[in-house]
């Protein structure tokens, strides 16, 4: 059993992959068999598995969750932050802040066109925090 923690770039509001990272932690822990489980400390982002092959699918993504929850509502109290901040806020709620995925030879159990993804939902770039526990 081991626990860590990944730093993940994020260039603003959308999705970024960063299976690779996990996939690396993963093959430093000389584990076989288990359950790799990822937590994102953030209360404005979420994780998601999803296609990696064609980005458009993202990009519908993205836009299908900015129509869903816009930012500028007149309903929003909380905006000290800025036009992002409650709609970013929504938006982790609505998706998932924790993931679970079968390693079996020291390797993520995802399919051929899944890749693991930090949902970022503010516009801001910076440093997002991922807990990894296997």
């Amino acid at each position: 059993m081991a626990i860590g923690e990944l730093s993940i770039p994020v260039r603003g509001q959308g999705l970024h992959e960063f299976t690779a990272q996990v996939a690396e932690w993963l093959a430093k822990q000389n584990v076989d068999e288990g359950l790799c489980t990822l937590f994102i400390q953030h209360t404005s982002a979420s994780l998601l598995i999803q296609e990696n092959a064609d980005p458009s699918a993202r990009i519908d993504l993205e836009n299908w969750l900015n129509r869903l929850v816009p930012e500028g509502d007149r309903l929003y109290t909380h905006t000290l932050e800025g036009p992002d901040d409650m709609p970013a806020h929504i938006k982790a709620a609505l998706t998932a802040t924790s993931l679970s995925i079968p390693v079996k030879g020291g390797r993520l159990l995802l399919g051929t066109w899944q890749g693991i993804y930090l949902w970022e939902h503010r516009h801001c770039r910076g440093r997002r925090r991922v807990i990894v526990h296997i």
